[in-house]
């Protein structure tokens, strides 16, 4: 299995029942698909953006660690892309040592 950081950015009108729900849902994809969730990083929460997106200028930021095959990754991708939940995200494969 590959190593995955996913940063993502929500839209800051959610509840924080609606955010925890969402955040259930992408533990679970990794978890469906094989994969392991590794843990979150700390200390992002609500930032202002540098840019509006969709007349939001602020967003609450997630970075997380998960090991997963490339098709955890695009079930994510394909999740995140189909949820109005989400502002931006990313998700990038941590090169091997």
């Amino acid at each position: 299995m590959r190593e995955y950081e996913i940063m993502f950015i929500m839209k800051p009108d959610l509840t924080d029942e609606q955010i925890a729900e969402s955040k259930e849902r992408l533990k679970k994809i990794i978890a469906d698909f094989g994969g392991e969730f590794i843990g979150e990083d700390e200390g992002w929460g609500r930032k202002r953006l540098a840019y509006e997106i969709e007349n939001y200028n602020e967003g609450i930021y997630s970075v997380w660690n998960f090991k997963g095959k490339p098709e955890t990754a695009q079930e994510l991708d394909r999740v995140i892309k189909l949820s109005d939940r989400f502002l931006r995200h990313m998700i990038l494969r941590k090169d091997e040592k």
